[in-house]
């Protein structure tokens, strides 16, 4: 690496280590910086990409989803898939839900699974109180996540998306 690569690297980790010194977070871990702005579903290039920011995004639904953990939820909702990347998966569970009978299995399974996760986080602030800043922000982004369902349903299948 020569003096003027460095001197680059220098000055961008610099440039990283003054914003968060002046209360302009560099790096959002979990979404920590987002604001209350709901996002609105219609402002994606496609339902599907939607629907994948709000549902498999940690730093919004407050709970990770694994391609293990798509798999169950469309063995649950009826649906049987291989692994793939996780986009691709979920791509492919929401070819499955195209009738609302199937939607609406999906969004309980997915809706179980989130509840399980919130259980976890409870225990977690039950055992380990301090741990309830980090836990609870997760919980209630879930929890809101979970409100969206019935909505996702309306606008899913009120035709105006699909």
């Amino acid at each position: 690496m020569n003096d003027r690569n460095m001197d680059d690297l220098r000055k961008e980790f610099e440039n990283i280590s003054e914003q968060n010194f002046h209360g302009k977070p560099a790096f959002c871990p979990d979404g920590q910086c987002d604001s209350d702005e709901e996002l609105d579903l219609q402002d994606y290039p496609s339902y599907t990409e939607a629907l994948y920011a709000k549902l498999v995004a940690p730093a919004v639904s407050g709970i990770y989803i694994s391609r293990w953990d798509i798999k169950d939820i469309a063995s649950t909702a009826g649906d049987d898939m291989a692994i793939h990347p996780r986009k691709r998966m979920f791509e492919l569970l929401m070819k499955f839900a195209t009738s609302k009978e199937n939607m609406q299995a999906v969004l309980d399974a997915l809706k179980v699974h989130m509840e399980d996760k919130i259980a976890i986080y409870d225990e977690f602030i039950t055992n380990y109180p301090a741990s309830a800043d980090i836990f609870q922000s997760k919980i209630d982004k879930a929890r809101k996540t979970i409100k969206l369902f019935p909505q996702i349903i309306e606008e899913y299948f009120s035709g105006d998306l699909v």
